[in-house]
């Protein structure tokens, strides 16, 4: 059996392109068939509102804070000496 083809650089940056017109997310494909096919539906979708567009992508630039994310007041010291403050406090 012949291995599938795999999906192309400019298939892969074609439907980024249409995920975000459209505000969706894709799978990444596995072959260039499953790409051509994920591009077709994302071109018969609906492209989302200009601002709706704008403000997700200033979301994911970094406008939002990760919530798991360890704060600097969170920790002490550095590398393997690095201890989580409130166990030191005897928290």
């Amino acid at each position: 059996m012949a291995k599938p083809k795999p999906a192309t650089p400019k298939q892969l940056r074609y439907l980024r392109v249409l995920a975000e017109q459209t505000g969706t997310t894709f799978s990444p494909p596995k072959s260039s068939a499953e790409a051509s096919r994920a591009i077709e539906q994302l071109r018969s979708r609906a492209r989302s509102p200009r601002h709706e567009r704008r403000a997700d992508r200033d979301a994911l630039s970094g406008g939002v804070a990760d919530a798991a994310a360890v704060r600097g007041d969170e920790v002490s010291g550095h590398g393997s000496s690095a201890r989580w403050r409130g166990r030191e406090e005897g928290r």
